[in-house]
């Protein structure tokens, strides 16, 4: 039986939508997108356009972004992929470059199929692909300009081997992990030479991590060094 308070179906929408008050037309759903997302540098929206443009790439983007999914992309080959962002060029004022980072911290995950989560904090996904958006001129700096992008493909396993706990990742520190290393038209052949060769989890049974409401609290960032090798920063 059906609960009315099941997963709600969200289907693509094309932008031309009405935002409606009272039967009369007050602007476009196209309206709002431009209003809240237009500035793609911001931490957020860099973000989100960097798991569209892996999407695009990995021919995973016909649907719609699901926003608590336990990985950011799921192919027709059922690779499981985490995407992670950061620049030199942030939308505010700097006094310097950013220096590139990278979040990579285990979280705890919640399986749709059996309603139970994982015991611990993990890495759920077969692949890292980390996107540095590169370029360092602000006056010409464009998000939608691929060629100012460089993207490195590393399997999670080796960050499960060498940075279990570790929370994030300077370029520095991702360099000697040797990733593959691409530009937007490779990325693809990257990704399906980093991939486990039988991919584990089919993506339409994906998992899903808890609500930020019921999220565990992560771990502190004080206290003792857990067991592990030294972090790669």
């Amino acid at each position: 039986m059906n609960s009315p308070l099941d997963k709600l179906a969200v289907s693509r929408r094309g932008g031309g939508e009405p935002i409606e008050s009272r039967g009369e037309r007050l602007a476009g759903l196209s309206d709002f997108w431009s209003w809240a997302c237009s500035d793609l540098a911001s931490n957020t929206m860099r973000g989100i356009l960097a798991e569209y443009l892996v999407a695009t790439a990995l021919g995973a983007a016909a649907g719609t972004r699901t926003e608590w999914d336990a990985v950011d992309v799921r192919t027709a080959e059922g690779w499981r992929i985490e995407v992670k962002s950061t620049a030199y060029l942030q939308s505010w004022a700097q006094s310097r470059p950013s220096r590139p980072t990278f979040g990579i911290a285990p979280a705890r995950a919640w399986d749709a199929r059996t309603g139970s989560s994982s015991p611990e904090a993990r890495r759920s996904s077969d692949v890292y692909v980390f996107c540095l958006l590169h370029h360092q001129d602000k006056q010409t700096l464009n998000p939608l300009d691929l060629d100012q992008w460089t993207f490195y493909v590393l399997p999670t396993e080796i960050l499960n081997e060498r940075c279990p706990t570790q929370k994030s990742l300077a370029l520095a520190g991702l360099l000697r992990l040797a990733p593959t290393q691409t530009d937007f038209t490779g990325l693809r052949t990257a990704v399906a030479t980093t991939a486990p060769k039988q991919a584990s989890t089919p993506p339409s049974a994906g998992t899903v991590p808890f609500p930020a409401d019921t999220a565990p609290a992560p771990p502190s960032d004080t206290g003792p060094p857990r067991e592990g090798p030294p972090p790669l920063f």
